[in-house]
């Protein structure tokens, strides 16, 4: 009998450890997950963001929901909206762009208007060189190169992974930098990730 109620405590002492255990590990993954993957909203973006073609942005006129709408800026930096018809947007921030589109509409449309703008989808961004499925991929507020590069499938096995290259959007050269984990990504860049010398 004592043998046995021995071996049920340690059986019971067992059960406990690993109750606590599993327990343990999902929650602190999702404490992880859940700081990690905060989502940032547009009105969170930096206030220098330039637009650029292939941004979604929503236009809201107060008071005139037929001239607001979704809208994507052209290849050429314009954007076509109702009435005013195309208005230059790329190279511009946000307010640049709301006090343009202010101006054109109070020029014999309407009295005072009341405008506000909001990128709903950035332009995507490019990876390439060493990781496993290189290509163009939708942006995400907050982005870094490591977020990049596990949307892209991971490093292949001959990366070099100390170092990576950027061009920015509307840059001609790329800039070298040393690969850590809060190295940023921004709409647009292209990212290289090189072979590694043995």
């Amino acid at each position: 009998m004592i043998g046995v109620s021995k071996l049920s405590r340690a059986l019971a002492m067992l059960a406990l450890t690993v109750c606590v255990m599993v327990g343990a590990t999902p929650g602190t993954a999702n404490a992880q997950a859940a700081i990690g993957n905060t989502p940032v909203s547009a009105a969170a973006q930096p206030a220098d963001y330039l637009l650029g073609p292939a941004d979604k942005v929503r236009v809201t006129v107060y008071g005139e929901p037929s001239l607001s709408g979704e809208f994507f800026i052209s290849g050429s930096g314009v954007m076509s909206l109702p009435l005013i018809g195309e208005i230059k947007a790329g190279g511009m921030t946000l307010g640049q762009f709301q006090t343009a589109v202010q101006k054109s509409l109070s020029d014999g449309y309407l009295k005072d208007p009341r405008v506000s703008a909001e990128v709903l989808t950035f332009r995507p961004f490019y990876i390439l060189g060493e990781v496993e499925k290189p290509g163009t991929y939708p942006y995400t507020a907050g982005l870094t190169v490591l977020n990049a590069v596990a949307t892209a499938g991971g490093f292949t096995y001959r990366a070099d992974k100390k170092n990576v290259w950027i061009k920015h959007n509307g840059e001609t050269t790329e800039q070298k930098s040393e690969l850590t984990p809060s190295i940023v990504v921004a709409p647009g860049d292209t990212i290289r990730l090189g072979e590694r010398f043995f």
